[in-house]
């Protein structure tokens, strides 16, 4: 179980669900290569149609700093975040880090 949980809420453009869905699937491949622990991605099933989530565990924040490193040096990343600027899909992007609260 990772210490910290990196929460991303994405606010989108409702008519581009499925340019998300892809961008979020490569997430999958590109995350776990680069030292995140992808917990997953999820879209809206019924209710609010312009929110989306993804869920990245890690040991530390100094794990998370050395990853958003790697992340800014990877060409498929940096190739995906390219994917999503030029489709416009995401209208705003907000992070919080949690941590797991054991009963």
């Amino acid at each position: 179980m990772p210490v910290i949980t990196c929460f991303i809420r994405y606010e989108l453009d409702p008519g581009q669900r499925e340019a998300f869905r892809a961008y979020a699937q490569a997430w999958g491949r590109i995350i776990p290569r680069l030292g995140g622990r992808l917990i997953g991605y999820w879209l809206p099933w019924e209710g609010t149609n312009d929110e989306a989530w993804g869920l990245i565990g890690f040991d530390s924040l100094a794990d998370y700093e050395a990853y958003r490193t790697r992340l800014k040096a990877d060409p498929e990343a940096q190739a995906n975040f390219a994917f999503a600027q030029s489709q416009r899909f995401i209208r705003r992007e907000a992070r919080t880090f949690c941590e797991d609260v054991q009963p």
